[in-house]
């Protein structure tokens, strides 16, 4: 039985009718008087000196009002690791040299989208081409071009982890096993692209409506590189068309938006077409993984070694982060006595790579987990028995990484072979491959050096009961506003329907650090819960002097009703009592404020989800191609707050990483990226999704709201991983390199045959 009235219980999202009807107004939709429309020069070149550019033919054409260039700017480097300056590199129109096909030059800002593209032609850019670098392997030689003065051999950013006696451990292990993976990128691919619109004033205001996971860190960074105070810069985001960790950062859409509006005083927008969106914006990283692993002849885990190097492509911008949580959850979900990881993250001249969702984990759980599979395929013990025998537990400590309070992995273990099981004998060819994964409720390191909490909340009760909810974080879709909805009414004990969440504006909502590390439920949720808390608190008080003087702590509020916990039948309506409490103010609102910041012993999460996916695939022998048949995935999200939110993220991930393991790719030649366009880049299509079933394992994490946890990005690791080893279930064979594609599997069918 459900212990509450909201929580656990299914719910549509909030804003579902505004998106359905057409009523919802994203970026794409929005128009202001006077508006002109802004294109950028990209650079065609992937390593080359600027050495002129000549804007006055552009200058001249009829209907264009202004071109910008890198001398326009204040010049400076910007990244979204604030805290470390070394690490922030990136100048968003390239002023002295480009270093990746895509880079943005100069922009134009004309009347209408037709001429400012004829105006791009006319623009004048004298290059000296430099040798490029497109792989990191090559990029850390020493006869290798060089991107950027600081990083010698182009080595950006290192990263080292470890604990125990490594050497030692591999001495008295009775199997050693090292594999080399690789891990190819992919694109966010999002419905909406990058896109802005700026509006500055005369009064030196600046409004920029756009596309973004977090409207305060776009406030902060154009504050920095245009030189204007933060809230002097307002930043809307009603609606955002999808994100997955590519729109948290400052792009060339919202900066040279706002850079063309200063210098004309008129709104100005900037749409990036598809092409640019594959070619000049950031992208999963991409890399080479070795893995050496040590164990007994029980299967018991001994000793770790990983050695990483990603590419990173021109800059810095999230990959330190991505760099550390790769070699953090490659000891995941597992007690591993002794570990060591070094992490190299390398300039190359290709677009950047930053954050995608799961963020590092797919990378490393499809290296990990495979590796097992080979392991126990050896030793001739059970996938499942192998993973029981090493899981984390409650309460466990990663030693000097981080502590596991809730952990729910031996009951998703459980969940999933009893699934296997029911499956009986498969058909020919066919496979089912698991694997295992953890992953955060949101970072604790504050890399972006922000002075406020990391989530905050505004609850103000009106006169009606309604209440409207004021919160920073940021809905791309993932449904973190009905979450947030659930979770107010579930403290205040009303409907959802009672609420009204506010978000998508730094001028009238508190601050949140965005939608990022699958850390809205647990970090933006607690702050609500406090906030509501402290409006609840003031209702109570006032009820209490209704009902029954001093019984304040033994009264509750539930379906409307104010009531005594020992007496249920005893009690007020909450309408009532808010009508009356606020007349009693004078008419003031009944307002609550919460905020929260983690603060636990550890650098990574203050919580951590679980789960085992299962995957059953087919493969083909004689054309290699792979259709998926049946995806299970047994989650440990903590308390579950809305079910259809939860399934809808674990459809989502599954799209989005099956996509990873076996049909997405951006091949490359000389930098260039050769499939930009949705016909060539091929996504999972509605068609060539699974059966998907996801089976809730509920615990209590004890830093959440109602003990809930990420369901979010954590999906997103296993598939990758538990389709490989259902491909080495079907055929024997295992593929080391990502994506899966028919060519692959076929030449390692035919190397196999070689060998008989």
């Amino acid at each position: 039985m459900n212990k509450y009235n909201v929580i656990n219980t299914p719910v549509h999202n909030i804003d579902g009718i505004a998106k359905i009807t057409g009523r919802a107004e994203y970026t794409f939709d929005v128009k202001l008087p006077g508006m002109l429309y802004g294109k950028i020069l990209r650079s065609p070149h992937a390593h080359a000196k600027i050495l002129n550019i000549d804007t006055s033919r552009a200058e001249a054409l009829t209907g264009v009002k202004k071109v910008v260039t890198g001398k326009d700017t204040l010049g400076i480097k910007q990244g979204i690791w604030r805290r470390y300056k070394e690490l922030c590199d990136e100048e968003i129109l390239a002023r002295e040299k480009v270093r990746y096909i895509g880079e943005p030059v100069a922009a134009v800002a004309a009347i209408d989208e037709d001429i400012a593209e004829e105006a791009l032609d006319l623009i004048d850019v004298e290059y000296e081409p430099l040798t490029g670098v497109f792989e990191p392997l090559e990029a850390i030689k020493a006869e290798a071009p060089q991107l950027h003065e600081h990083a010698e051999r182009n080595i950006n950013v290192t990263r080292h982890i470890e604990w125990g006696d490594v050497d030692e451990a591999f001495r008295k292990a009775d199997y050693i096993r090292e594999d080399w993976f690789r891990c190819s990128s992919q694109h966010h691919t999002c419905m909406e692209t990058h896109c802005a619109v700026a509006s500055f004033t005369p009064d030196k205001k600046l409004t920029v409506y756009t596309s973004t996971q977090s409207h305060y860190y776009i406030q902060v960074l154009l504050a920095w590189t245009l030189g204007l105070r933060e809230n002097d810069i307002r930043v809307i985001s009603r609606y955002t068309g999808g994100g997955f960790g590519g729109k948290f950062e400052l792009d060339s859409a919202q900066f040279c938006s706002s850079l063309l509006s200063i210098k004309l005083f008129k709104p100005v927008k900037i749409v990036l077409t598809r092409e640019e969106e594959f070619i000049a914006t950031k992208r999963r990283t991409p890399m080479f993984y070795y893995l050496r692993t040590g164990v007994k002849k029980d299967g018991s885990f001994v000793a770790k070694e990983a050695r990483v190097f990603t590419d990173g492509g021109a800059y810095t911008s999230m990959g330190a982060t991505c760099l550390y949580l790769t070699g953090f959850f490659q000891a995941f979900p597992y007690v591993w006595p002794s570990y060591r990881y070094d992490g190299y993250r390398v300039y190359t001249n290709t677009a950047p790579t930053s954050a995608m969702r799961g963020f590092g984990a797919p990378q490393a759980t499809f290296c990990a987990e495979t590796q097992i599979d080979l392991i126990a395929k050896e030793l001739g013990i059970d996938i499942i028995d192998i993973r029981r025998k090493n899981a984390m537990y409650p309460n466990y400590e990663v030693p000097g990484q981080a502590t596991i309070q809730s952990c729910g992995l031996m009951e998703c273990l459980d969940k999933i072979e009893q699934w296997i099981k029911s499956r009986g004998m498969l058909p020919a060819n066919h496979g089912i491959g698991i694997a295992a994964y953890g992953f955060m409720s949101g970072g604790i390191f504050n890399w972006f050096d922000t002075p406020y909490a990391f989530s905050s909340a505004i609850v103000q009760i009106n006169i009606d009961g309604k209440v409207d909810l004021y919160i920073g974080s940021q809905d791309m879709g993932q449904g973190s506003n009905t979450t947030m909805a659930i979770i107010c009414a579930e403290e205040l004990g009303v409907k959802v329907e009672d609420i009204r969440v506010h978000m998508g504006d730094t001028e009238s909502c508190p601050v949140d650090i965005g939608a990022w590390g699958s850390r809205e439920t647990l970090m933006q949720g607690n702050a609500v819960q406090r906030a509501v808390s402290d409006a609840k608190r003031q209702i109570i008080e006032f009820a209490s002097a209704k009902l029954s003087p001093n019984i304040v702590y033994d009264l509750d509020i539930k379906n409307q009703w104010i009531h005594l916990v020992s007496r249920p039948e005893r009690g007020l309506s909450y309408f009532d009592v808010v009508k009356d409490a606020i007349r009693a103010k004078e008419g003031q609102t009944i307002i609550g404020r919460g905020h929260y910041t983690p603060h636990r012993k550890g650098m990574i999460s203050p919580a951590y989800s679980f789960g085992v996916q299962a995957v059953e695939a087919n493969v083909d022998p004689e054309t290699g191609k792979i259709t998926l048949k049946n995806c299970v995935t047994a989650h440990d999200c903590g308390q579950v707050i809305n079910p259809i939110g939860v399934e809808g993220q674990l459809e989502g991930a599954m799209a989005m990483a099956a996509g990873y393991g076996f049909t997405e790719d951006l091949p490359m030649e000389d930098g260039k990226i050769m499939n930009p366009n949705l016909v060539d880049y091929k996504i999972l299509r509605i068609t060539e999704m699974p059966e998907t079933k996801v089976i809730e394992v509920e615990t209590y994490e004890p830093e959440g709201p109602f003990g809930a946890k990420e369901a979010g990005e954590g999906l997103t690791n296993p598939t990758a991983g538990a389709l490989g080893n259902a491909i080495l279930h079907a055929t024997g064979l295992s593929i080391k390199e990502l994506p899966f594609t028919p060519e692959k599997i076929l030449n390692a069918i035919r190397e196999k045959k070689k060998k008989k």
